[in-house]
């Protein structure tokens, strides 16, 4: 890879990453409910929620000017972040088009489990699918460092571990982090078995670590609910990074 244009692609990267962080915070407004809850179609001042496409896309403001959901410039600013080190690692390949496309919706992801803990289908399943549609186009295009193949391998072998480990501890692996390992699996596996096995173990350890963090600072017992997900989605992302910089 030339190293100077990798570093030059981190710039329109981050401007990625911070435009469709922009249209994060409402997402993560209407979908940060309670179980069997409807989604948001309210803002905060009960304004309805309009714009396009069925109100999702758009800046989370009322039509008074009140802003709600999560800091823009934080969500911003941590899409950029990421969009940064993605095409940092992955230079200039066919990929990395597939990396900047799901990023926003990872960040999302981890907002609303962060939140309410849940990983709502409308999110978890259409990463799946598109991580596998997108990683099937990528594969077409010359100069591509993966395998399309051991990605969909990879995203029937990860759902199919969580799924024995949600079956096992339904109190410790909910069933949305089932349908995430599918689309972490699919982009893990597209970079082969040894960054599907990194990066699996690094979510883990993220989540332990913080675990025992919580019980430590006497903020939750041993028996306490957290949410995996982002943690999961912190260690796809490192396995990622690793997996596209040494392809």
């Amino acid at each position: 890879m030339d190293v100077d244009f990798d570093v030059w692609l981190t710039g329109p990267a981050a401007l990625w990453g911070a435009a469709a962080g922009l249209l994060v915070p409402r997402a993560a407004y209407r979908l940060c409910v309670e179980p069997d809850e409807p989604w948001r179609d309210r803002c905060p001042r009960g304004h309805p929620i309009t714009g396009g496409p069925g109100g999702w896309l758009g800046r989370a403001r009322c039509p008074d000017g009140t802003v709600y959901g999560p800091s823009a410039v934080l969500v911003c600013a941590a899409t950029a972040l990421v969009c940064a080190a993605l095409a940092l690692a992955t230079g200039t390949r066919p990929e990395l088009a597939v990396w900047l496309l799901l990023a926003p919706l990872a960040v999302l992801l981890t907002i609303v489990d962060f939140r309410v803990q849940r990983l709502p289908d409308v999110l978890t399943l259409p990463l799946a699918g598109a991580a596998a549609a997108l990683l099937g186009v990528a594969a077409l295009a010359p100069e591509h460092a993966g395998e399309w193949l051991t990605a969909l391998l990879g995203a029937l072998a990860l759902g199919g571990a969580y799924f024995v480990l949600f079956l096992v501890n339904p109190n410790g692996m909910g069933f949305g982090d089932v349908k995430l390992a599918l689309g972490l699996g699919a982009v893990l596996g597209w970079y082969g078995w040894s960054t599907v096995v990194l990066g699996t173990f690094a979510g883990f350890l993220f989540g332990g670590l913080y675990g025992l963090g919580l019980v430590a600072s006497r903020r939750a017992g041993r028996r306490t609910s957290i949410p995996f997900g982002p943690f999961l989605i912190a260690g796809a992302f490192v396995g990622l990074l690793i997996g596209a910089y040494t392809s």
